[in-house]
């Protein structure tokens, strides 16, 4: 019984669904590092929609966005506007307060 190898489709499955989230991280930091018009808020928005598409594509793996590629984004957003951006650390399902 060959139980060890895993399934040829749910690789393919899953390759699929992390090129889909590095696609949606490149477009978030495409948007917060040139966008001549964005806002420090639509930043955040744009950070926390990048979360929810990566919750969908990963289930459950709130805590791995939240550490892996938060911090990233947040420091495009705070480098962009000069200044530490009220609430963009503190979002959904961190457990931060923000302005802590």
């Amino acid at each position: 019984m060959e139980t060890d190898r895993p399934d040829p489709a749910e690789t393919a499955e899953e390759n699929l669904r992390y090129r889909r989230l590095q696609t949606i991280i490149a477009l978030a930091t495409a948007t917060l590092s040139q966008d001549p018009g964005l806002t420090p808020e639509q930043g955040i928005r744009l950070i926390l929609w990048a979360r929810d598409r990566a919750v969908e594509l990963f289930p459950g793996k709130e805590t791995t966005f939240d550490l892996i590629y938060r911090p990233r984004l947040v420091r495009i957003l705070e480098e962009r506007f000069g200044r530490p951006i009220a609430g963009a650390d503190g979002g959904a399902g961190t457990g931060a307060e923000p302005g802590s």
